[in-house]
């Protein structure tokens, strides 16, 4: 991909390409002209975009700030985490969960650095300087490029002497040990050849001072909730083939992408504002922007129930996305393996005549024929059993739009979409214990329906509007019971409007997201990070 001429809505050039580790990974939901214009910093959005963010929306950052202060300038821990709670974009939640953060990972190094003592290793000490490998050409290539840098961002370090580096990659929970083999091949590339460099906003990397000494062995670190895993400990020759092997065709990939692919990532693209594949449904959430301009976002149904019960919550569960060790009670469990095997069962084909499973792997002994009853209800009335050959059928299909007026990327994922008769048919498949509550109107209890019906009355997935539908499949334990929903009368979506505006008018304004202390304190996963909510639960 040249990038020439530019993107429409793009302006700067293309002799800068940079790549990091998110860019090797191949992840099938991003998109390959978003990934090719990431990977060129020196392109940019014009007109210029707002990047204001005022409340931290990386669950790392605070605790990046704090290991700094710890491991450069010799704060204690303590100081650090005092210090980072006096930063203003830091919400009280997010300095709560920093602080285990911070003392989990002060902890897992200690105990690696005992570690390599034992195996007669030389100690790692903290870097501040940041490993770049840089590579200047004399003359433009056939990509329009100058200069190529690869980057690793983590936490770094090296022996004394620089004979020996680490690179330690925080994750936001529990340890990932099914990070892809380009991932660890580039980072331990990257440590193995890259010298120590900084680069401002919208420059290149530059020199600064710093060991240039090679290493002659590398190891990558995964670590999460206190634990960590070596991913690479390689010398410097096996580092060469495992980069030529995965990294090496990986960075190609991501670096020449045109097809375009959108999703949650179209909120970091610099070329959203011209790009064709992503649909402009201009006031669908039906509030205005925010008088100070921000950072665009994304947003799904999801997200706006939560924040209506909580915005400390939202704050901390979808934008950070933490997760609480706490186990997921039985519906969450429940529902989660329902949706798995007709998922899996869905992309096979239609649901006549399978076999219906004996068990559920993710599920307790006791809490199977409650989970099985379920299925067998969907299996006996399957929404594609009665489709005709030629129709198309898609799962877990993620459908983006774009709200110019609010700079959001509004995303919704169906369980189903399949066409009939020219138009699509959006199906949600839900578990319950109980019947749906007569008293309540079903788009304001499943908001998800209401969000449906503002998509395709906008043209979202597509197909003919007079022939589209949304069916609602609500699987209970001794039976089923099946809505349909117009996304076409006038009444459903000017009740569709209400039901969005309502939620989304509060969320689009929010810069604080206070805790909401209420009923649903009991039993959040996130009590334990809420001073506010656990206040509440204490006085009953």
């Amino acid at each position: 991909m040249t990038l020439q001429p530019l993107p429409p809505g793009t302006d700067g050039d293309t002799r800068l390409v940079r790549t990091s580790l998110p860019l090797v990974r191949n992840d099938p939901r991003d998109c390959p002209r978003g990934s090719a214009v990431r990977a060129r910093p020196l392109v940019q959005q014009s007109p210029k975009r707002s990047r204001r963010k005022p409340v931290e929306d990386f669950a790392l950052g605070p605790v990046m700030a704090a290991l700094d202060s710890v491991e450069f300038d010799g704060a204690s821990p303590e100081t650090a985490l005092a210090d980072i709670s006096r930063v203003r974009k830091y919400t009280p939640g997010h300095v709560s969960w920093a602080r285990k953060a911070v003392y989990a990972y002060l902890a897992a190094r200690h105990r690696s650095e005992t570690e390599r003592s034992i195996a007669g290793r030389p100690a790692t000490l903290p870097v501040r300087e940041e490993w770049t490998s840089c590579e200047e050409l004399r003359e433009p290539d056939a990509r329009g490029a100058l200069r190529y840098e690869r980057t690793a961002w983590g936490r770094r370090y090296a022996s004394e002497g620089g004979g020996e580096r680490e690179l330690w990659l925080p994750s936001f929970n529990s340890l990932k040990g099914d990070r892809p083999a380009e991932e660890i091949a580039e980072a331990a590339s990257v440590l193995a050849i890259g010298t120590p460099s900084h680069a401002e906003f919208g420059d290149i990397h530059r020199p600064v001072p710093g060991s240039t000494a090679l290493p002659h062995r590398v190891r990558v670190v995964g670590c999460g909730d206190g634990e960590y895993g070596v991913l690479a400990d390689w010398d410097t020759a096996r580092v060469e083939r495992e980069f030529a092997a995965h990294a090496q065709p990986a960075l190609a990939r991501a670096v020449t992408g045109t097809a375009t692919n959108p999703g949650s990532e179209c909120v970091r693209c610099e070329a959203l504002g011209g790009c064709t594949g992503l649909p402009r449904t201009p006031g669908l959430l039906g509030v205005p922007g925010p008088r100070r301009p921000r950072k665009r976002r994304s947003v799904s149904a999801s997200d706006l129930r939560a924040y209506d019960c909580c915005p400390a919550f939202f704050h901390l569960t979808r934008v950070l996305h933490l997760k609480s060790p706490t186990p997921e009670n039985e519906p969450i469990r429940r529902g989660r393996a329902v949706d798995a095997w007709l998922n899996q069962q869905h992309l096979k084909g239609r649901c006549a005549d399978v076999a219906l499973p004996q068990e559920l792997p993710e599920l307790a002994p006791d809490e199977q024929p409650t989970a099985l009853a379920m299925i067998a209800e969907h299996v006996r009335a399957c929404p594609l059993d009665e489709l005709g050959p030629d129709e198309e059928v898609q799962v877990q299909k993620r459908l983006t739009a774009y709200d110019p007026e609010l700079d959001t990327v509004i995303v919704a994922d169906p369980d189903l979409l399949y066409t009939r008769y020219g138009g699509w048919v959006w199906h949600e498949t839900k578990t319950a214990s109980s019947p749906l509550w007569e008293g309540r109107p079903l788009l304001e209890s499943y908001p998800q329906l209401a969000l449906a019906v503002l998509l395709m009355c906008h043209g979202v997935p597509g197909g003919d509007p007079r022939r589209s539908l949304i069916e609602l499949e609500v699987l209970y334990e001794d039976g089923s019971r099946c809505e349909e929903i117009d996304p076409g009368d006038p009444d459903t979506v000017a009740e569709a409007r209400q039901v969005i505006s309502r939620l989304a008018a509060p969320w689009a304004v929010d810069e604080t997201y206070e805790p909401r202390p209420g009923d649903q304190c009991e039993g959040c996963e996130m009590l334990h990070h809420c001073a506010a909510g656990q206040s509440r639960v204490k006085a009953g």
